[in-house]
């Protein structure tokens, strides 16, 4: 028989189950057991103190209901009658064997409709649709019971664990209790745990698997994962999942889980040949089976085992695959459940570095084969080095479930959270994170944690941070990040926004707005602004011509600060933009804290002229060069959003509106920046109209630095002001706005790290001052003054000119003596001569003996002398090239030898 499962399971099956039954009476002297849950199991009853009584679940086309007792199968006649209806999938005329030992059920069944009877024990020739029994007579019928629910029969079982546990004290419950044998494979399993235990749900609790740790950990002091593979970061989220070793911050590399009769074993990275015996030993169950090895994975010798390269199939007793499996991951989870062992290797993050926009804790094929099983794959690395195995003595301080309900306790109930709680709360948020994207909305064990952390983000709420009210404890962190991730995933947003943006007034909004895209990028992604803004938690649709549609091109970002916060003390939420890739021609878009709407175009792509239409937005200030007229301006900047952009030839200033809501003259702004840039093109040697323009965002925090490079350079919004003074910065200067600029010129090849990072930057600094703005050097920055670079100098001789302390102002230096003796032109045409080469070295000393060659042989004259004088390793070849050109003798440095 078989029997349809929709798509609001398991709310539709709750319901049918619980139909009419207003309370259950289970006060009796029988003591229930506590069932702990996986998979798609959901509980039926939960007590007061959160132990679950009575479950479902499905498996294969059949169905499972489980009661904690054995006497509930007759103390509750409504429940009863209910799951029957359920697992006969709400047939009429249903058959129903009751096992002889349980003929009260029988009893009460008389005045039923059903047709029942009773039988010695599961005969599969019956004919019954579903079967009646109690959870220590069907050992012997485990597979063929399984078999029976798997082609859509319905079990109904009751029975409790812990009589069974006390008397087969060496026995492993999970697996060898017999109604954990037939229940397990869809989720529920009998534990020892009384049904009155202390107020503690049972899975508040991580099983105890202390004797697993051991057999997998036997003769292992060690696991060594450095080497080619980057292995990814695991998340254990299954009641029955467990870390078998991490990083010393915590981070899961090899774990393991039950699921349903089998067992699984996850490697996040493939190499831990050192591991595989007791792996494939525990996983193997002492069958003494086959170990089956999916085809590209090269058997292992010495496992004592027999090993062979395969399709999956049941007559193995292990399967080993590689997490980028195509196989049908229903076919390897029956697998397991049925009692099959899974080795399974490899890592997400290369998949979600090439998948962009994608969701790999949903759509990765390893997650697709885990996440129901407990364990995840996730997208964050994990640092290489040789890890301690572990105490299978000492409790994991540290599991996802476990932290997550201590949290609640303390939230929900006034708990306590103990200080290594509390330091265990960063990594919790960033497990919430990744759990929340598993987004499996039709299954028990994730809406089971949604729930919970509705609860939690609604009792909590969050406070408005700011750099006066910062958010500082990592309680106040975790749930600013967890109203994010929550928002984003919630099937009703709406219920949750009052909880997290307390002050949203609305702004007034335009519709219909046409854009139009014209894109030539080159290596990079560029950002494409449309000078609209979309308020908190607001939704827009946004209409694309079909050429733009699931071709990489293009993704909506929405949002400017890009930046991602690692801070003790958060001003904003510590990541705030939103990006939805194009998958439609028309493509609803949101973003929970608001942010400028971009198109974000990735490298190497060509557009002409193609409209994109944004059905509702709120206007931003937003002036572009060549398009915004003078006299519009004054209209223009008093658009309601509250972030603006001003776009020149070759930039994007990007700053909080009220900054320039006063500027009056912006055609002097855009002349100050057209005039940096193209400074800044001239000294690099590159075209003057820029492939991808610079882009800066000024925002209330930022991840490092006053201000640092990148796409886009990010600065603290307290001094963006400055960007748009003309007659402050040929005056004053703008030393570290062009010092980014100058970072993002830096070019491998004539850079030597760490020594120059912090200088070579400089040189676009003292460049533009002296060429664009017409400040000298020495007023351009504090340490540039002649006194302080003498001071530099003469302390690096004194020293010993280790080239160690060779870096920032004395770096800079060398590179300075060389301008004052060879002029600009001498750099442009190194710059210039270094575009034409290829396959540079990548070693610091043959890379600075390139670059002693390069400069000599553009200013005509041997420079080894002077660079050997500043500490640089010049080898003898190097010398012996350029060895016919005219020594450079009177160098600065001449004056210290």
């Amino acid at each position: 028989m078989s029997k349809q499962t929709t798509q609001s399971y398991p709310e539709d099956a709750y319901r049918a189950l619980m139909r009419g039954i207003n309370e259950l009476d289970l006060q009796h002297s029988s003591v229930p057991c506590n069932l702990v849950l996986t998979g798609d199991a959901f509980p039926l009853v939960i007590n007061s103190h959160g132990h679950i009584l009575a479950a479902a679940s499905v498996y294969g086309r059949g169905r499972i209901v489980v009661l904690s007792h054995e006497t509930y199968l007759t103390l509750c006649p409504a429940l009863v009658e209910n799951a029957l209806a359920w697992l006969g999938g709400g047939s009429a005329n249903l058959s129903v064997g009751v096992q002889k030992k349980r003929q009260a059920v029988a009893d009460n069944l008389n005045r039923s409709s059903y047709k029942v009877s009773l039988m010695d024990d599961f005969d599969k020739d019956h004919g019954v649709s579903v079967y009646v029994t109690d959870a220590y007579e069907v050992g012997a019928k485990a597979g063929e019971l399984i078999a029976f629910m798997k082609a859509g029969g319905g079990l109904l079982i009751g029975g409790q664990a812990w009589h069974w546990a006390s008397q087969n004290k060496n026995e492993n419950l999970i697996l060898e209790f017999p109604g954990n044998k037939v229940a397990g494979v869809a989720g529920i399993h009998f534990s020892a745990k009384y049904g009155k235990a202390e107020k503690l749900p049972i899975y508040y609790i991580i099983p105890c698997l202390m004797k697993d740790l051991e057999f997998l950990l036997k003769g292992i002091s060690d696991f060594d994962i450095q080497g080619e593979g980057v292995p990814s970061g695991a998340l254990v989220h299954g009641r029955l999942a467990f870390s078998i070793c991490t990083t010393d911050k915590g981070e899961v590399f090899l774990a393991g889980t039950y699921y349903g009769r089998g067992r699984v074993i996850l490697m996040t990275h493939e190499k831990l040949a050192s591991f595989w015996k007791n792996a494939c030993d525990w996983l193997d169950q002492g069958r003494r089976g086959i170990v089956g090895f999916e085809r590209g994975v090269k058997p292992l010798p010495n496992l004592g085992l027999t090993c062979k390269t395969t399709e999956l199939n049941q007559d193995l007793s292990v399967f080993v695959c590689k997490a980028y499996s195509n196989i049908d991951p229903e076919r390897i989870q029956n697998f397991v459940a049925e009692g099959g062992g899974l080795l399974i290797g490899g890592h997400a993050w290369h998949w979600a570095w090439t998948h962009k926009g994608e969701n790999p804790m949903h759509d990765f094929s390893g997650n697709k084969i885990l996440n129901k099983m407990g364990l995840s794959l996730l997208k964050e690395t994990i640092t290489a080095g040789v890890y301690k195995a572990p105490d299978p003595s000492q409790v994991n301080s540290f599991h996802f479930r476990h932290l997550l309900h201590r949290l609640a306790d303390h939230v929900l109930e006034n708990g306590e959270l103990t200080k290594q709680d509390e330091e265990h709360l960063k990594k919790l948020g960033a497990d919430c994170a990744s759990f929340l994207m598993v987004k499996a909305y039709d299954r028990f064990f994730y809406m089971e944690i949604l729930s919970l952390l509705t609860d939690i983000l609604k009792k909590q709420g969050i406070s408005e941070v700011s750099e006066q009210k910062p958010a500082k404890s990592p309680k106040e962190h975790m749930v600013l990040s967890l109203a994010t991730n929550m928002y984003d995933i919630s099937l009703n947003q709406q219920e949750l926004l009052p909880y997290i943006i307390k002050d949203n007034p609305p702004l007034p909004v335009v519709k219909n707005q046409r854009i139009k895209i014209t894109a030539q990028t080159g290596e990079h992604e560029e950002w494409i602004s449309t000078g609209l803004y979309l308020s908190p938690a607001m939704k827009t649709e946004i209409i694309f011509p079909p050429k733009l549609v699931n071709r990489r091109w293009m993704v909506i970002q929405i949002g400017c600060q890009s930046d991602a916060l690692h801070k003790e003390e958060l001003w904003r939420a510590p990541y705030v933009i939103k990006r939805f890739p194009v998958t439609s021609e028309k493509m609803q878009v949101w973003n929970m804290w608001g942010g400028l709407i971009y198109l974000m175009a990735p490298c190497d792509v060509k557009v002409d002229d193609e409209e994109v239409v944004v059905q509702k937005a709120v206007s931003a200030p937003y002036y572009k060069s060549g398009v915004t007229k003078p006299g519009d301006w004054s209209s223009l900047r008093q658009a309601p959003a509250p972030w603006a952009e001003m776009e020149f030839d070759n930039i994007i200033l990007t700053v909080p509106s009220h900054i320039i809501r006063e500027l009056e003259r912006p055609q002097e702004v855009e002349k100050l920046w057209n005039g940096i840039m193209g400074g800044v093109a001239d000294l690099a040697v590159i075209p003057r109209i820029f492939i991808r323009k610079e882009r800066i965002v000024a925002d209330v925090q930022i991840s490092a630095g006053w201000m640092h490079a990148g796409y886009p350079i990010m600065m603290h919004s307290s001094i963006g002001a400055e960007l748009f003074k003309p007659e402050d910065a040929r005056t004053k200067g703008l030393w570290g706005e062009i010092h980014e600029l100058g970072h993002n010129q830096q070019r491998s090849c004539w850079e030597f790290q760490p020594h120059t990072t912090e200088a070579t930057c400089n040189l676009w600094s003292v460049y533009v001052h002296e060429e664009v703005l017409g400040l000298n050097r020495a007023k351009a920055h504090p340490a540039m003054t002649p006194a302080s670079r003498k001071e530099c100098v003469e302390k690096y001789v004194e020293g010993g000119r280790k080239l160690s302390d060779w870096k920032v102002w004395t770096a800079l230096e060398t590179y300075l003596e060389l301008q004052e003796r060879f002029g600009w032109a001498a750099f442009k045409k190194v710059f210039a001569d270094y575009q034409d080469m290829s396959n540079c070295p990548s070693d610091n000393d043959e890379k600075m003996n390139l670059y002693a060659e390069t400069f000599s042989k553009a200013v005509n004259m041997n420079l080894s002398g002077y660079f050997k004088a500043w500490g640089w390793p010049i080898e003898q070849a190097t010398e012996k090239k350029l060895s016919k050109l005219p020594p450079w003798t009177d160098h600065p440095m001449a004056h210290y030898s």
